[in-house]
C-alpha cells in the first residue's frame, strides 16, 4: 500500500482480481496544434462479458474517431515502481512512447519522446492529486497525475501522413481500481498562451461508508506554483452548472476564488471499466476551451486569466446525481 501510493506512475494491479482495471494516459500534441492524440495502454481483469486481456486505445481529437487494440494478457508487462508499460510492441515510459498500432481504423505508429516531466509532487502527508484520500483501502477509482505538462520531440506515422511532434506539448494521468464512478466531470489542458501552465479538474461521485458525496480535485499550475482545490484542503464548490455547450465551474478556499468556464466540442467515445468490462461509453473531446480566472479571495485582486486550448473534456455517467448529492460531512 505504501509503495503504490508514492509512486502512482508504477503498477498496482499484481495481486488484484477481478473487477479491477489500470489505464495511463498519454495526451499528446503537435506544435502546429493540428494533430492531438490521446493514447491509453491499460489492462483489464474484468468478467465474462469481455474477459481479461490488456490493450491501446487511441482517441483522435481532431476527427474524434476512436480505436480499441486488444490485446493478450500476457502481452502487458509493467513496473511497479516506475512508469514503464508494454503491451505487445508498445511501449510506454518516462522518456516517451512508441506505437506500433498497425491494425484498425487508427494506425499509429513511430516514436515520440518527452522532455522536463511535471509530476503533481508526491509526500507522506499528500500524496499526490488524490491528497490523503489516497490512503484509503479499496477506493472504487485511484488517480494520479504523472506529468502536468512537458515537451516532445519525435514523428509518429498516420493515416494522414508524418507528423512530427517537436516542439509539442504533452500530459500523462492514470486511473487505477474497480470502476469508473456513477458519474464525473473531467477537464484539462496545458495549450496556454504561454508554456508551462496546466489546469487539471475533476469531480465525481465517491462511495463512501454505505452512502456517496461529490468528491472534487482540482490543480492550477502557473508560473511554478500548483494552486490546488480539493474535498481534502477543505475547498466548496460555490457553484457547477452543466448546459449542453457550456460546463461553469467556481470554486473557492480560504485564499483565492477560481472560475472555470468550459465550451464544450464533440466528441469521440472511448471505452471505459465497469465492474463488468471495458464496455462504459466515455465521450471525450480534445477540442474545448477552458477560460480560467483565479483571484485572491481579499479584493478580488486577479492572479491569474487565461483560456486553454485544446482541452480535453469528459462529461459522463449520472450528472444529475453528482449535481444533486450532497456534499461529504
Amino acid at each position: 500500500m505504501i509503495r503504490k501510493t508514492l509512486h502512482p506512475e508504477g503498477y498496482h494491479g499484481r495481486r488484484e482480481q477481478s473487477p479491477y482495471f489500470e489505464g495511463w494516459y498519454f495526451k499528446v500534441v503537435d506544435a502546429t496544434q493540428a494533430h492531438r492524440y490521446a493514447i491509453i495502454p491499460g489492462i483489464s481483469l474484468g468478467g465474462a462479458a469481455d474477459g481479461p486481456h490488456s490493450f491501446v486505445q487511441v482517441l483522435d481529437g481532431v476527427s474524434g474517431r476512436t480505436s480499441y487494440h486488444r490485446y493478450p494478457i500476457d502481452a502487458f508487462h509493467a513496473d511497479e515502481h516506475t512508469l514503464d508499460v508494454k503491451v505487445g510492441e508498445n511501449r510506454f515510459d518516462a522518456r516517451g512512447l512508441t506505437l506500433s498500432l498497425k491494425d484498425g481504423d487508427l494506425p499509429l505508429t513511430g516514436t515520440v519522446r518527452f522532455s522536463g516531466l511535471k509530476p503533481w509532487p508526491v509526500t507522506l502527508a499528500e500524496p499526490g492529486i488524490m491528497g490523503w484520500y489516497a490512503w484509503v483501502p479499496r477506493m472504487e477509482c485511484y488517480h494520479g497525475v504523472l506529468s502536468l505538462d512537458h515537451g516532445l520531440d519525435g514523428t509518429l506515422e498516420t493515416e494522414r501522413g508524418s507528423v512530427a511532434f517537436g516542439g509539442g506539448r504533452g500530459y500523462i494521468e492514470k486511473d487505477w481500481g474497480r470502476s469508473f464512478p456513477a458519474g464525473w466531470i473531467w477537464m484539462q489542458s496545458n495549450h496556454f498562451a504561454n508554456t508551462g501552465i496546466c489546469i487539471t479538474a475533476s469531480t465525481a461521485i465517491i462511495p463512501w461508508l454505505g452512502t456517496a458525496f461529490p468528491g472534487f480535485i482540482v490543480g492550477l499550475l502557473v508560473n511554478g506554483t500548483l494552486y490546488r482545490f480539493a474535498t481534502y484542503t477543505g475547498a466548496t464548490i460555490t457553484h457547477l452548472s452543466v448546459e449542453e455547450h457550456v460546463v461553469v465551474w467556481q470554486l473557492e478556499d480560504d485564499l483565492y476564488q477560481l472560475n472555470l468556464v468550459v465550451q464544450r466540442a464533440p466528441a469521440g467515445e472511448l471505452r471505459g471499466p465497469s465492474k463488468a468490462d471495458m464496455g462504459r461509453p466515455v465521450a471525450e473531446t480534445l477540442s474545448a476551451s477552458i477560460a480560467v480566472q483565479l483571484s485572491a479571495r481579499e479584493g478580488g485582486v486577479p492572479i491569474f486569466a487565461g483560456t486553454g486550448r485544446h482541452a480535453g473534456v469528459e462529461v459522463a455517467g449520472d450528472i444529475e446525481a453528482l449535481l444533486t448529492s450532497p456534499p461529504e460531512a
